[in-house]
């Protein structure tokens, strides 16, 4: 190892390398393509950090210049990428090395200048670093390491083009190293096409892996979840604890309930800012915090250094989200609690879970008040202060404590202080277990059959009140009831049996068409008859033979007779046409349908009926129209009304009757020019457009 590794290692405290980190700083892998599984929080940074120092430094103790980069490191998320640029550039301080992120959520220009300025190693989540190449802000000519860190999770959350991308635009001739926590088929296929003869490593086996946490499974009442937690919280006082939901809305209202209760609670949910995002890390990593209420995408890959508690509010999809969840504690050799809350309902899935994560949990009730009190006892009384001694400024205050109060006096000030700062423990339900639940048994039984089936649309439902009403009995009287095909079958009370045979009658019959009949034995329920019960179901079929040569040979079917040839085939014959052709009109000219378009022909001999051109009233047969008038009798009728109405005006009476006279023109008007039309109505869509002819025209005023 390079010595100016070593001495960053030494500084942070690091006695010996964690066995991710011996495995792939191993001597023969120096040049090697890299696909590692390894566990959360088992120095996977450091560990890829030394991986791809010898191949950036070329064995030298300090990096050159920064240039373009020499490196890039992918992480999902902006908290992961900033968290692994943060611990490589302290790796690599006294090398000389210039480490930048690009993440979502930062201001892409000063992420641009970093870039004109120069790094040696690039920290990005997938998005920005697509983005940045796109519109050629970064270089990759002499890019040799390309680390994908939480490579399971950038596929699932959907990145997997982006990953492609970023790896078709470098150089053939990097190296390539990918580390997950777990190694799916997806990730196997992203290394075969991306990785040259990859070496696979995973330093912990599936059945040891996190075994520095410790698994409870809590079983609550569904009403007492919240209370729950807060129980569990108040338990363990643990000096960073991380609640996981599923929803941003359960997260909020988790943190205002913490909040309300006295806990310091801090969120951390897709809705929230990169700064919020950021403050609220920075709060728990500063002690401001103790609680942390988060959704698995916005708390992947966080790291805090004293997270010891790990809660499930709602219990995850997966197992990988339960391994990923977890891994946020018991991180490099630190012990640590994975909490399960789990309603009776949900008891089969966090079974389903733990299997299927190789994990195995203790199964317990959530701390009850009592049992947080008592914890708060023992804390109390091995609390260091009572053995810690006070400055020479404090002396005189103690001796004035001890001469004015008793001891009594003073236990119960120290017990009263140290109650205000925590929140009071809630009482909780009993959930109790679905496997301890009495089960009433039924006793010795009678069974009966029943005259109907499924065909008849027989359903439990119905046949339950018709027998307790029949045989004036309870539903606690009546056991399994079974429908098939054709019948169905009920069992009975031995004690009620006679009853019910006495109530039904000798006819035994239950109602209209349905008889029941008393069974010797219990019927075989076993298999149901043909016909799988609705309407146009498939029939029961037997179980074929497992040897095909015992299943009797099929008939052969007979061959088809070949069809003629088309040319064989007999011509058809032509319709007969019962109309003559007649061409179509032109396109533009075809008559409105409206219009009859054909007369029928005139029979022979017939004549024509003569046209109507005017004549006397009396000469029309009633029924036809009235006469046209002729030029000459429109111009007489005109003159003729002219003459009337100018001898009427003449003699000083109104031209018309009811009528109003004419206003007088005013002589101003006529000299006015026609093409004036200010005084007329012009269309809002036609205003402003020059009108009228002439020099003199002018535009329409608007509005």
């Amino acid at each position: 190892m390079l010595k100016t590794l070593s001495d960053a290692l030494a500084e942070q405290g690091y006695d010996t390398l964690t066995p991710v980190q011996e495995a792939v700083t191993a001597p023969e892998l120096a040049q090697a393509d890299l696909l590692v599984s390894a566990q959360t929080g088992s120095g996977k940074t450091v560990g890829f950090g030394l991986a791809i120092a010898p191949t950036l430094l070329d064995d030298q103790e300090r990096f050159g210049p920064a240039g373009t980069p020499l490196a890039l490191i992918i992480a999902p998320t902006r908290e992961l990428a900033q968290q692994v640029a943060r611990e490589l550039s302290w790796l690599y301080a006294k090398a000389g090395a210039v480490v930048i992120s690009c993440v979502g959520g930062m201001d892409t220009r000063t992420e641009r200048r970093a870039l004109d300025r120069g790094a040696h190693v690039v920290v990005a989540t997938p998005g920005r670093l697509c983005d940045h190449i796109k519109r050629g802000n970064i270089e990759l000519a002499n890019l040799r390491a390309v680390v994908l860190d939480e490579a399971d999770e950038m596929l699932d959350l959907g990145f997997r083009d982006e990953l492609e991308f970023i790896l078709d635009e470098a150089p053939k001739d990097r190296r390539t190293l990918m580390f997950s926590a777990t190694v799916p088929k997806a990730i196997a296929k992203l290394a075969e096409s991306y990785q040259r003869d990859a070496q696979r490593i995973a330093t912990v086996s599936e059945n040891r892996q996190h075994a520095d946490i410790e698994y409870r499974a809590l079983n609550t009442h569904p009403r007492d979840v919240e209370n729950a937690i807060i129980n569990v919280l108040r338990f363990y006082e643990a000096k960073n604890a991380i609640v996981f939901c599923n929803t941003r809305a359960a997260v909020a209202r988790l943190t205002t309930r913490f909040t309300n209760r006295g806990f310091s609670v801090v969120a951390l949910s897709g809705e929230l800012t990169q700064s919020e995002r950021s403050n609220a890390l920075q709060a728990l990593r500063d002690g401001r915090a103790r609680v942390c209420v988060a959704t698995d995408v916005a708390a992947r890959g966080i790291d805090l250094p004293n997270l010891e508690l790990v809660i499930h509010a709602d219990l995850p999809s997966n197992s990988d989200t339960l391994l990923h969840r977890s891994g946020r504690t018991g991180r490099a050799g630190r012990k640590g609690v994975s909490a399960l809350i789990v309603p009776p309902k949900l008891r089969s899935k966090a079974n389903r879970l733990l299997g299927s994560a190789k994990l195995k949990a203790e199964w317990d009730e959530p701390p009850s008040a009592a049992e947080v009190n008592a914890q708060d006892t023992t804390r109390l009384l091995s609390d260091p202060l009572w053995t810690a001694t006070v400055g020479e400024d404090s002396e005189e205050l103690v001796a004035q404590l001890a001469q004015d109060f008793t001891a009594t006096q003073l236990a119960q000030a120290v017990v009263s202080f140290y109650q205000a700062q925590r929140s009071a423990p809630e009482e909780l339900t009993d959930a109790g277990t679905p496997d301890d639940r009495p089960r009433k048994t039924f006793g010795p039984s009678v069974w009966f059959s029943v005259s109907v089936g499924r065909d008849t649309g027989a359903e439990p439902r119905t046949l339950l009140p018709m027998i307790c009403n029949k045989g004036d009995m309870t539903k606690d009287d009546i056991g399994a009831i079974r429908i098939r095909q054709d019948q169905s079958f009920v069992e009975v009370l031995a004690s009620r049996a006679d009853g019910l045979v006495a109530a039904v009658g000798p006819d035994m019959t239950l109602e209209a068409g349905i008889v029941l009949t008393r069974l010797a034995q219990a019927p075989d329920l076993g298999q149901d008859r043909p016909g799988g019960g609705k309407p146009g179901a498939k029939p029961y079929r037997k179980k074929r033979p497992e040897d095909r040569d015992a299943r009797p040979e099929r008939a052969a079917k007979p061959a088809r007779e070949a069809r003629p040839s088309y040319d064989a085939r007999p011509a058809r014959e032509a319709k007969p046409q019962d109309k003559p052709y007649k061409p179509a009109a032109a396109k533009g000219k075809k008559p409105p349908k409206s219009h009859k378009t054909e007369r029928s022909p005139m029979k022979p001999g017939a004549t024509p009926k003569p046209k109507t051109t005017g004549g006397d009233t009396a000469d029309r047969k009633p029924g036809k129209a009235k006469p046209v008038w002729t030029k000459e009798a429109r111009d007489g009728a005109k003159a003729e009304r002219v003459t009337r109405d100018k001898a009427h005006r003449e003699d000083g009476g109104a031209a018309r009757p009811n009528t109003k006279a004419a206003p007088k023109k005013d002589p101003a008007a006529s000299k006015k020019r026609a093409a004036d039309t200010s005084k007329r109505f012009v269309p809002p869509h036609k205003r402003g457009k020059p009108t009228g002819k002439g020099p003199n025209a002018k535009p329409h005023r608007k509005g």
